[in-house]
């Protein structure tokens, strides 16, 4: 189909500041579509039909589809396709109907105006995420720009920053930036308490840890005592081999069934921003300890599913590895998980008990796979002395499913 949609990156500049082609794509359009701020910047004998976003977005991709064949024109803020709304219109929509023209996106702004290295920093947007997504890139010296949600987000970061240890991070607030309202304002999180700040607003930081502060590490084997939980949680050094095991890549799915306080499915997230995961437990409290612990180790998306496998697994998207923690003893579980994996998908199953550990070897002998033995011991004070007291050793089963079945 040829080309009928264009999504144009506007800045604080407006309409004045659109290239040839940008401004060529805007004055043809028999429809345009943007945020109340954008539409402003027309002007105002412009007659053509006019959209403005609805919540959800959704609502308003539909009406921009059901308007395919007219020529239509997306006012986007910045560069579309950074935490834009140029992402969610290509879910839908062919690249090969559209045009997209960037504008800087207020990442580059940002970094021209601080003078930072956009490939040495991490970026945020929190317009629809919990603050606690920062959480993760949390280190001494690490810088972080973040597109705020509004006004009151440098206050939530601040706070966040104050709970992690992290309370003599700079804080740089940039408005407006690219217009002639720009402004930048100077802080430090641990007296931030400005309040008069537009919504329109970028946040620059520079990680600097308060003394004593131990940072969190992103790789697998955080502590024990960064859990909340009732003592269903996958040891440090466990958890550590089991992780290894999974082997997560970036964009793949985990089902964590029988999660526990979440561990696993949390470190899995932690691994790479795109790998997402599904927690399934059936306690509450366990369930609530997984809700809090995701969002304080800075991934608050995990999708947390309360029932008992494996009836709670039915409706489930398609998993690329699952790991089963507790519960392997339920009846037809394996067979359910191991129909449900994808192909070259992989199955963990960490084993306790002798009754676990018999249905283990059962499986094993039918699918093959790896089986070790994972026996750790930690060295405890006995009187005046140190003494090695063994966890209960652990029984893995690792299989990959066929290619072909």
């Amino acid at each position: 189909m040829q080309m009928w949609l264009s999504v144009i990156g506007i800045g604080e500049d407006g309409i004045a500041g659109l290239s040839q082609i940008a401004r060529s794509l805007l004055d043809r359009a028999e429809v345009i579509i943007g945020g109340d701020r954008h539409l402003a910047m027309l002007p105002k004998d412009d007659w053509r039909e006019k959209l403005a976003w609805s919540s959800p977005l959704e609502a308003t991709i539909d009406e921009i589809l059901r308007r395919r064949g007219q020529t239509v024109c997306v006012l986007a803020s910045g560069d579309p396709m950074c935490h834009g709304v140029g992402v969610t219109l290509t879910r839908r929509i062919p690249i090969s109907e559209m045009m997209i023209i960037p504008a800087p996106s207020a990442f580059s702004l940002a970094c021209a105006r601080l003078g930072w290295s956009l490939a040495e920093i991490e970026t945020f947007s929190l317009t629809n995420r919990s603050v606690s997504t920062i959480a993760t890139a949390l280190a001494p010296n690490a810088r972080l720009l973040i597109l705020s949600a509004n006004k009151t987000t440098p206050n939530h970061v601040a706070e966040l920053l104050n709970q992690r240890g992290f309370g003599r991070s700079k804080i740089t607030v940039l408005e407006h930036l690219g217009g002639t309202q720009e402004r930048h304002i100077d802080g430090t999180a641990n007296t931030w308490g400005i309040q008069d700040l537009s919504d329109l607003n970028t946040l620059a930081i520079v990680c600097r840890s308060d003394p004593g502060t131990v940072p969190l590490s992103r790789t697998v084997g955080l502590p024990d005592d960064a859990y909340h939980h009732d003592g269903q949680l996958t040891k440090r050094e466990v958890r550590s081999i089991t992780l290894s095991t999974l082997a997560p890549l970036p964009g793949e799915l985990l089902w964590d069934v029988g999660a526990g306080c979440g561990s696993i499915a949390i470190e899995w997230l932690r691994s790479h921003p795109r790998c997402r995961a599904i927690a399934i437990e059936r306690h509450p409290t366990r369930l609530q300890y997984i809700a809090d612990n995701a969002s304080d180790l800075g991934v608050p998306h995990l999708k947390i599913v309360a029932g008992e496998a494996p009836a709670a697994l039915q409706a489930l998207p398609q998993p690329d590895a699952i790991f089963i923690g507790g519960g392997v003893t339920a009846d037809r579980l394996l067979d359910l998980c191991w129909s449900a994996l994808c192909p070259g998908g992989r199955l963990v199953v960490n084993a306790v008990t002798i009754e676990s550990e018999q249905i283990v070897l059962h499986y094993h002998r039918l699918y093959g796979g790896d089986l070790i033995r994972v026996g750790i011991q930690r060295a405890e004070a006995i009187g005046a002395f140190l003494g090695w007291k063994p966890l209960i050793p652990v029984t893995q089963w690792k299989a990959v499913k066929p290619l072909t079945d």
